[in-house]
């Protein structure tokens, strides 16, 4: 007989923060898809800037679009996980993205929203945040 040891609460939280992180990259997965499949190219997810990270950056024409994605049991969650402080986050991440990727520059720039809600498909709101 094996004895395993007890784990600890860093153990708990650290075990706790990969089923997030698997769970946020799974729905970011079926965002990305969502938007494919609406006729976005993806140039990035997941993508880290000093100022915050952008969850998904995708072009279609001249419409480029910063998308933060909310994973939650229901929409209204999702709604509600939306704060002002992620939305400003969010828009300064997405300046000095900008600024490093000169190509994109001139596009029509828009900050997007993908509710990811168990057993329905995504939903994204165009200009949403």
């Amino acid at each position: 007989m094996t004895l395993r040891p007890v784990p600890t609460a860093s153990d708990r939280r650290r075990e706790e923060r990969r089923v997030r992180n698997r769970r946020g990259s799974r729905a970011e997965w079926m965002a990305a898809l969502a938007l494919r499949l609406r006729g976005y190219r993806i140039l990035g997810r997941r993508q880290k800037t000093p100022l915050g990270e952008i969850d998904i950056i995708a072009v279609r024409g001249r419409r480029l679009a910063f998308v933060e994605v909310k994973q939650r049991a229901s929409r209204e969650a999702a709604e509600a996980a939306v704060t002002a402080t992620q939305r400003e986050r969010i828009r300064r991440a997405a300046g000095l993205w900008l600024a490093r990727h000169e190509r994109y520059q001139h596009h029509d720039i828009a900050f997007d929203l993908v509710f990811v809600v168990s057993r329905r498909w995504p939903e994204h709101i165009e200009n949403g945040l």
